[in-house]
């Protein structure tokens, strides 16, 4: 019996947002709405689009011993995340300065602070954590070992069925170690062309085979507003996406990502949990701020 459907491995940001006419160009000054601070990063960012679809959620992730820190805290207990994983202090909580364009479109550079102080240790200290957890969903916003550690650990479990996401966000090169425990690896365009090491040649479908022939157990690959391609031994499904007026796209691939890992725990095949999770992202772009456009179940059901 699992405590929890998902545990997040991951980061914890503060989101400094600023709505722009046009996002600025080299040594450029464009002027801006008024800051507004809401909590984020990946790792927490799934973990409440998880929670509050209903998932039973623990998160595993390290802040500062200052105001962003409480803020992100009290939001996942909001959320009703177990947080008893959440380690403070070593450094400031990370920060991510967002700019937002009318359409939705953002762009994002982030502070790590707190999250690369995220360590191997850490996630070996966390292993009752990690065996009661259903599925286990990373990214790489918290250092790479870290994230390696977590591959070995959910590999190394004795009953073999804890399952591992990984999002390769901000993406880099990945040990094959990784991407062999990866079920499923989530890539965009720009991720799958960093992890394959060059251009993707052809059409979706052949870069979801390169990224196959990788190690990965299962590949998914969100193509925007043509939805998404997941990817496995047993051939590739296109999944279409779901229309909406975008309001804001930050977070929204966070919310594909909780969502189909907890499908996924709850035995649906990939294709399906992928579709669901189009529906909780295309929710999501349709109001402001990450964590609080994350849908409810409820809110998902009425799309």
């Amino acid at each position: 019996m699992y405590d929890y459907d998902l545990l997040v491995v991951g980061s914890a940001n503060a989101d400094l947002v600023i709505g722009v006419e046009r996002r600025p160009a080299a040594g450029e000054t464009v002027l801006g709405s008024d800051l507004a601070v809401h909590p984020g990063g990946k790792g927490a960012n799934q973990a409440v689009a998880a929670a509050r679809l209903g998932a039973r959620t623990a998160l595993l992730a390290r802040v500062g011993d200052d105001a962003h820190g409480r803020l992100l805290l009290d939001s996942q207990r909001d959320a009703g995340v177990d947080t008893s994983g959440v380690l403070v202090g070593g450094a400031p909580t990370g920060v991510a300065l967002i700019t937002v364009d009318p359409s939705g479109d953002n762009s994002i550079v982030v502070s790590p602070g707190a999250n690369f102080r995220l360590t191997p240790e850490d996630v070996r200290a966390a292993a009752g954590l990690l065996r009661s957890s259903r599925v286990v969903s990373t990214q790489l916003e918290i250092p790479l070992e870290s994230v390696a550690e977590v591959a070995r650990a959910v590999r190394d479990l004795p009953d073999g069925t804890t399952r591992l996401v990984l999002n390769p966000s901000p993406p880099r090169p990945l040990p094959e170690e990784v991407l062999a425990a990866c079920d499923p690896l989530i890539v965009n365009e720009h991720e799958a062309r960093v992890i394959v090491g060059g251009d993707l040649q052809g059409a979706p479908e052949d870069w979801a085979r390169a990224l196959l022939g990788l190690g990965p157990r299962s590949v998914v690959v969100t193509l925007g507003a043509e939805g998404a391609l997941v990817a496995s031994a047993a051939g590739t499904v296109r999944v279409p996406a779901v229309k909406v007026d975008a309001v804001d796209t930050t977070g929204a691939g966070d919310a594909f990502t909780a969502a189909l890992a907890w499908r996924l725990g709850q035995g649906e095949p990939l294709a399906e949990a992928a579709a669901y999770a189009a529906r909780v992202g295309a929710a999501a772009v349709t109001r402001a701020g990450a964590q609080e456009s994350f849908p409810t179940a409820e809110e998902v059901a009425a799309l």
